[in-house]
């Protein structure tokens, strides 16, 4: 039997062959003048066809600059469709499930197809620099499978649209709501009347805050123990009053046109329908498309 010193020379010899093979592989070209190179290939095993999306990990660099990885955690990482002379797309049509392989073309090939300031911050035109990708391909979701996907998610989406009325509906009847809307579905709710200047353009304004969705989930506070009742609340983030000046920032309209014209010192409560929100977007994991919310909000100061 082979002592521990021997089995480590052993590894290290092997190791150091495979590194060799790897190094000494030629680097090769297709036709539209993408280089490639193989580590492993499995030729018996699945085929990249066109309109197939990829499923692996991928290490993008310039020269030797890395820019993207996603090592250690498979995912969707490109799609199989040509997009300009020289990129992945015949690169990407060789490779079949297992493969691993790296391709390289010029960085100011890709530079004439973006638009001026999406290539990478290291990019210097001009100087020869190639961009670099490292691929090991874990599975692949073919064309078909792409598009029953699309089918199903136009039919859930169908099927949210459709359901939102009838969810609005039920929630103004089993909480007694007595407000009626305006002519875009909003149901501003005043629990507590404030006397205070009103929210206006150009005015700034502060106050308190918590969205939820209709069965009770919370999904933002400026308020603690709400952010803490939600089982949102973030380390180091301060909770207090959001301030803003009305008109220079950003909010969902049906925020907007809820505290719009509302005094200082008011409570109230906004229903508002997906229209005036975020729509078959959503927000990320937190808000589905769809979804009506609910703001209960604190009006502490108009200035």
């Amino acid at each position: 039997m082979k002592n521990h010193t021997q089995t480590v020379a052993v590894l290290l010899a092997g190791a150091m062959l495979l590194t060799l093979a790897s190094c000494a592989e030629k680097w090769k070209t297709t036709e539209s003048g993408l280089h490639y190179k193989f580590q492993t290939t499995h030729p018996d095993a699945q085929k990249v066809q066109e309109g197939d999306v990829l499923v692996g990990e991928m290490t993008v660099r310039i020269d030797t600059t890395e820019i993207f990885s996603n090592r250690g955690h498979a995912d969707r990482i490109l799609g199989a469709t040509p997009s300009f002379r020289g990129d992945l797309y015949e690169g990407l049509l060789m490779m079949h499930i297992g493969d691993a392989a790296t391709f390289y073309f010029p960085a100011d090939t890709l530079a004439e197809f973006l638009q001026e300031g999406q290539m990478p911050p290291q990019y210097k035109p001009g100087t020869g620099m190639n961009i670099y990708y490292e691929i090991s391909l874990q599975d692949i979701v073919t064309h078909d499978e792409l598009l029953i996907e699309e089918n199903n998610y136009r039919a859930e989406m169908d099927s949210l649209r459709a359901n939102e009325p009838q969810a609005i509906a039920s929630y103004v009847r089993d909480n007694g709501i007595k407000a009626k809307p305006n002519a875009d579905g909003l149901y501003i709710i005043v629990k507590k009347a404030g006397n205070g200047p009103k929210v206006e353009t150009g005015r700034e304004v502060a106050l308190n805050y918590t969205g939820r969705l209709l069965d009770g989930t919370i999904f933002d506070s400026s308020v603690e123990s709400d952010a803490i009742q939600g089982g949102i609340q973030q380390p180091g983030r301060p909770y207090e009053p959001l301030t803003y000046t009305v008109g220079k920032m950003s909010l969902i309209p049906g925020w907007e046109q809820g505290v719009m014209g509302q005094p200082a010192g008011t409570r109230l409560q906004l229903l508002i329908p997906s229209a005036l929100a975020y729509g078959p977007r959503g927000a990320g994991n937190a808000i589905p498309p769809y979804s009506p919310l609910l703001f209960d909000i604190e009006i502490v100061s108009v200035k």
